[in-house]
Parts: C-alpha cells; sequence; structure tokens
C-alpha cells in the first residue's frame, strides 16, 4: 500500500509555471507506476501524464505535450510534474496516483480505473 500527498498547487497568471510534487509513503514506490490526473467543475477526472516505474516510459495527454513534464526520484520516493506555459483551461485539481505492477499497456495509462491510490489533490488555478 501507499500512501499519497500533493503539493505545489497555487495561483498563477496565464503563461506562467507550476511545479507539482506528490510524496509517497512506502519503501515500495519504486513498484508502481504513477500519473498525474485532474478535476474541474465542468469536468470528469482526465489524465494529463503518467511514467512507469522507471521513468523510462512517459505519457502525456495532447494537451499536456510539449508543457507538461512528468518525473520522478524514487531513492526520494516523489513524483513531479513540471507545468509551463500554462493556460486558464489547465485550473483543475490535480492528483497523483500509484498504480501497482510498476508497468502498465501503453494504451491504459490515461485509465483512472488502473491506479488504486490517489493523493487528496492539490488545487491548480490559472489566470487569464
Amino acid at each position: 500500500q501507499v500512501q499519497l500527498l500533493e503539493s505545489g498547487g497555487g495561483l498563477v497568471q496565464a503563461g506562467g509555471s507550476l511545479r507539482l510534487s506528490c510524496a509517497a509513503s512506502g519503501r515500495a514506490f519504486k513498484l508502481y507506476a504513477m500519473g498525474w490526473f485532474r478535476q474541474s467543475s465542468a469536468k470528469e477526472r482526465e489524465f494529463v501524464a503518467a511514467t512507469s516505474w522507471s521513468g523510462s516510459r512517459t505519457y502525456y495527454t495532447d494537451s499536456a505535450k510539449g508543457r507538461f513534464t512528468i518525473s520522478r526520484d524514487n531513492a526520494e520516493n516523489m513524483l513531479y510534474l513540471q507545468m509551463n506555459s500554462l493556460k486558464p483551461e489547465d485550473t483543475a485539481v490535480y492528483y497523483c496516483a500509484a498504480a501497482p505492477g510498476g508497468t502498465l499497456p501503453g494504451s491504459t495509462y490515461n485509465n483512472p480505473g488502473n491506479y488504486d491510490y490517489w493523493g487528496q489533490g492539490t488545487q491548480v488555478t490559472v489566470s487569464s
């Protein structure tokens, strides 16, 4: 089992940057594939980015490609999401999630049902 705690959200102007962090408890962090999802009041929870256990494989939703970078530090049990060139439509609560097994088939990283553990979320608000 792993417990997740996000931080780093806040209010930023359009075009700005934020770095989200997700601290994981437990010594088995490297056994999990990790993902970032987000949810706004008007939308269902949607996939943002994911990484395999080693960080060698990364996946992004189309709107995040070229602007967001997911990374992890297995020695520190940390997951990150660097977000640049933020837009008002990026406004949402951002969640990190863990999927046991270390990897998922490439086509399934974006399915929240494949993740067993979730953090409480951190609010990101981008003003225009």
